[in-house]
């Protein structure tokens, strides 16, 4: 079951959508318009994974910037057009299988990772533990790393109350969608910009009952020893890496991207000024130029 998403204001002559099953599941991903039936196995392909909330058109500056670089960004299991299964495994390591299994439907075998927020622990997961074998760069953005799986207020208050299984009963969607409106601006440098078609692209798709349902699932799944597990491996990364972090991050702050730096032997660390957790929307072009001079450098 698939649900429709809110495409954020961009040319959408520009893009188009493919669909690859893995497991039990169908995701849909996003590519450069006439990208997607032609994926060379053996090329480069650069794969874009979101953040929570978010989906695949979070991504639409990067590949543009991309250009004829092959590349798609994913909408993960329960967001955007893919499939939105309850209940379902939806930790970074669920969301690693399945996006594991796309790549591996999709034949491809050379892959540079680039995860924001949430999907940088999906990255972390796949080039550490199942991918190693298909991972010939890594980019992280802003990410969940070690113990920081959430920050305990973002992008609901309480963070760890609505971890309780029982939370979705005691959530009234009008409460919902109040908490998103006014908590997700929070996550940006500029928290006035996160206003009208992008406010709504990350606050609509829950805003009813089997979304509400679907929120809280994802929720429940960000439990830090999960995504905890993999840092012990980053030291053992022998890809060239790209750390990416928004100077004013209150939600991750720019400590976390300092650790990871430290702990990968092959990074480097770029600081976007200006730019908060939400730097997709408050620095999309730095963002899309650093990715598209890491891809183009050979990492």
């Amino acid at each position: 079951m698939s649900k429709p998403t809110l495409t954020r204001p961009r040319d959408p002559a520009a893009f188009t959508r493919g669909v690859v099953h893995t497991i039990h599941y169908n995701l849909s991903y996003l590519t450069q318009a006439g990208n997607e039936a032609s994926f060379d196995p053996a090329a480069v392909t650069v794969v874009l994974l979101h953040g929570f909330p978010g989906d695949a058109t979070d991504w639409q500056p990067t590949l543009e910037s991309l250009g004829s670089t092959p590349a798609l960004a994913f909408d993960m299991l329960g967001f955007g057009q893919s499939d939105h299964p309850w209940p379902a495994d939806v930790t970074v390591w669920g969301h690693a299988d399945t996006v594991n299994g796309a790549l591996r439907s999709l034949g491809l075998r050379n892959v540079i990772l680039v995860g924001y927020g949430l999907g940088g622990g999906v990255a972390q997961v796949l080039a550490t533990r199942l991918a190693p074998d298909l991972t010939r760069g890594l980019v992280l953005v802003d990410s969940t790393a070690f113990q920081m799986a959430f920050n305990p207020n973002w992008p609901l208050p309480d963070m760890a109350k609505r971890q309780d299984p029982d939370a979705p009963h005691h959530t009234q969607l009008a409460e919902l969608e109040a908490s998103l409106r006014q908590t997700i601006p929070q996550g940006s440098a500029k928290p006035a910009s996160i206003s009208g078609a992008v406010l709504e692209s990350f606050v609509r798709p829950w805003i009813d009952e089997l979304g509400k349902e679907l929120f809280f699932q994802q929720v429940r799944a960000l439990i830090p020893s999960y995504q905890n597990a993999v840092g012990a491996d980053l030291k053992n990364l022998d890809c060239p890496a790209l750390v990416i972090w928004g100077e004013q991050d209150t939600i991750l702050p720019l400590r976390w991207g300092e650790f990871l730096k430290r702990t990968m032997p092959t990074s480097r660390l770029e600081v976007v000024p200006e730019a908060g957790h939400l730097i997709l929307h408050d620095a999309p072009t730095s963002v899309a130029n650093l990715v598209t001079q890491f891809v183009r450098q050979g990492s």
